[in-house]
């Protein structure tokens, strides 16, 4: 294919790691939380990548293979549902 490729424009945030009471967290820059849209009390999933690297991420990655699995059965079982939802 002959695309051309995407200038991507790479902004980096520093975070250290601090004490917060008995624990150690992240504190997020306002801009960070603005970008990913996230808010006091969001959650955020953590998935570590091939190269080591981890990857942070609003959405839960298992809901994307429990909605797989449900589209899976919705198409196998369509007729029986057909009949309930009468």
């Amino acid at each position: 294919m002959n695309e051309t490729p995407r200038k991507v424009e790479i902004e980096g945030f520093v975070l250290q790691v601090r004490k917060i009471g008995n624990s150690v967290g992240l504190i997020l820059p306002k801009e960070l939380l603005a970008r990913a849209k996230l808010a006091d009390g969001d959650k955020l999933y953590v998935a570590e990548m091939p190269d080591g690297s981890l990857h942070l991420t609003p959405r839960d990655p298992n809901f994307a293979k429990g909605m797989a699995s449900a589209e899976r059965a919705i198409k196998k079982y369509r007729n029986a549902l057909a009949e309930l939802a009468k």
